[in-house]
């Protein structure tokens, strides 16, 4: 479904901006940095919970809540009326206001003396990047013609894979000198820097400018007509909740990794900040621009791709993920983690990237963020809230090694992610076959 507009159509051939701040590698370059401040502070709780564990004292239970469900309870329904605002207003500014928000919550958890400050600190955090990914999802449409945009939405998503090494080897390395609540504080500052900088950088581009041929864009969409189209769209809500079925297991890892490596592996903060952080970045980074680039050239061929490659880029990790929770010795597990981190990844830009080409331009945010809304409720709400749960379970009743225990627990949510992958592909092969 798309809207119809009593606004004319735009001129494919038209520049969506000009002068610098236009330029698609400055626009680009500028809203990934942003996205590797966001991810850096999401991920800073993870990759500090040892250490915050031995100050405030917190159960895997408690770390697994403040991590998932309390944070994904801002982050998830917040992002959709800061979604609606952005689709009807200027997307720069929006994402402007909410990297300055979540930076500066991310210093005030630094400032925690209790687990509920810490508890009010991480939801404000939530609050703010809400407003973050969804407007950079339709900056970058806007931008980008159809045939570029997987290989920019690789590059955005580098994103987590930056940020979480960064966060790894600056946070583990400040907590490792100083102390765990200096790394919020420092990484916090850097990214009300970037808040700043962010309009001055780059403009807001014209909405469906690039998309190639005449669009009937409406200025200002309908809140409710917008959501029912996502909904009744079988390709969309398939999307969604094979992306929150796969990020059910991305979550309930990344959340533990650290703790599970260094309670259960042995490794020490200072091997964390070296070797993890370099997995990070080789297998999920090469995961993220592989992808990327494969989307564009399979999906020229046929759109089903969009759902095959998840589908089987899953099926080949979830063999190699048991085998890194066996794994006896850290150095096997990090290998085997690198490969479960480049294949656990495609299946981000293929929804990105699906999701944005079947919205109207004028539906872009709001579309990023309900298929957010779904995906990270479902993954990161209730993924790393499972693995922390189950691991207090399990710890009660006298397994020693309750945390691997739990982690194993989340192989079956790789089936359930690769079913719908596949349901997703016969649909979309269906469509193409009656088109």
């Amino acid at each position: 479904m798309e809207l119809q507009s009593t606004a004319g159509p735009i001129d494919a051939a038209a520049p969506a901006h000009k002068g610098v701040r236009g330029r698609p590698g400055v626009v680009l370059a500028m809203l990934t940095f942003v996205y590797v401040i966001n991810f850096l502070d999401r991920q800073l709780l993870s990759i500090l919970a040892k250490p915050i564990q031995d100050t405030l004292h917190v159960t895997d239970g408690q770390l697994g809540k403040i991590g998932g469900l309390y944070f994904a309870m801002f982050y998830c329904f917040i992002a959709i009326p800061v979604a609606w605002l952005a689709d009807r207003t200027n997307r720069v500014a929006v994402l402007s206001v909410a990297c300055g928000i979540w930076s500066a919550a991310t210093m005030a958890c630094g400032m925690a003396q209790t687990y509920p400050q810490l508890v009010i600190a991480r939801m404000t955090v939530g609050f703010g990047e809400a407003g973050g990914v969804p407007p950079s999802y339709a900056l970058i449409t806007d931008t980008f013609a159809p045939g570029r945009r997987g290989f920019a939405f690789g590059i955005y998503n580098l994103g987590p894979p930056i940020g979480a090494a960064l966060g790894i080897a600056l946070g583990a390395s400040i907590a490792a000198a100083f102390d765990w609540r200096h790394a919020f504080i420092a990484i916090g500052a850097i990214g009300v820097v970037a808040a700043v900088a962010l309009p001055l950088l780059i403009a807001e581009p014209a909405r469906g400018g690039t998309d190639g041929h005449a669009h009937p864009v409406s200025e200002k969409a309908p809140f409710w007509a917008t959501v029912r189209a996502f909904f009744g769209n079988p390709t969309l809500t398939l999307t969604a909740f094979g992306t929150g079925a796969t990020q059910f297991v991305t979550y309930g890892l990344g959340n533990f990794a650290v703790l599970f490596l260094m309670r259960e592996k042995g490794m020490t903060l200072e091997e964390v900040a070296l070797w993890y952080a370099l997995v990070v970045i080789v297998g999920m980074g090469g995961g993220m621009l592989v992808s990327g680039r494969i989307i564009d050239k399979m999906t020229a061929e046929s759109r089903r791709y969009f759902a095959s490659l998840p589908a089987g880029s899953l099926a080949i990790s979830m063999p190699f993920y048991i085998a890194f929770l066996w794994a006896p010795e850290w150095p096997l597990a990090l290998v085997l983690l690198t490969i479960v981190n480049f294949f656990n990844y495609f299946y981000l830009s293929c929804a990105v990237t699906l999701t944005q080409e079947e919205s109207a331009p004028n539906q872009r945010v709001l579309a990023g963020a309900l298929l957010l809304l779904v995906a990270n409720f479902i993954g990161l709400g209730l993924g790393p809230t499972w693995v922390g749960a189950a691991s207090d379970w399990l710890a009660a009743r006298g397994h020693a090694n309750s945390l691997q225990l739990a982690l194993y627990t989340l192989t079956p949510f790789y089936l359930i992610a690769i079913a719908h992958f596949l349901v997703l592909a016969r649909r979309l092969r269906h469509l193409e076959a009656n088109s």
